[in-house]
């Protein structure tokens, strides 16, 4: 068999010509696609997460009698079954914490990943203003992830010296 040379410098000429342009295109393609698997699979922890956090929500209404939907910590005494559900609520939040703190926080994150963190140390913030969850934060730390302690107990250092700094400064 005879193999005409011209089609033959055509197909290597050919051959070239996909691996120069069509083979790029085909890695951005690829690379792309990793991207946006990577961008649905942050939102679907995020969703996740915010799904618990909502479920935790909701039992804090069905324990309205904690008082814990409230920016300040609880005024009245309360009795020893109330302060088992507070300890058990709290475990429950910080263990949500934990686990957003794991599956989000990284020390470089990208503009998404950051605002997504961001909003978790809102709520993170918001709870460490509270003296009743300050007051069982060591022991609910107890056995957690060591970074995630570090970081939620600077959390509640700040906290704790804005509310200084806001009780210090006279009002006029």
């Amino acid at each position: 068999m005879n193999i005409d040379p011209v089609w033959l410098q055509w197909s290597e000429f050919l051959s070239y010509v996909v691996t120069i342009l069509f083979l790029p295109c085909g890695i951005i393609a690829f690379l792309l696609e990793q991207k946006k698997e990577r961008a649905n699979e942050e939102e679907e922890i995020n969703q996740r997460l915010a799904d618990e956090y909502t479920g935790f929500l909701k039992l804090v209404l069905q324990n309205s009698d904690l008082n814990l939907l409230r920016k300040t910590s609880t005024i009245h005494v309360l009795d020893d079954e109330q302060k088992e559900r507070r300890f058990a609520l709290f475990g429950i939040l910080i263990s949500i914490f934990e686990r957003a703190y794991i599956l989000v926080y990284e020390e470089r994150m990208n503009r998404q990943q950051r605002r997504l963190w961001l909003s978790w140390e809102d709520y993170m913030r918001e709870w460490c203003q509270r003296k009743d969850f300050l007051s069982v934060l060591p022991e609910l730390l107890e056995g957690e992830d060591e970074d995630f302690g570090k970081h939620i107990k600077k959390i509640a250092n700040e906290e704790a010296k804005k509310n200084l700094l806001k009780s210090t400064v006279p009002t006029s």
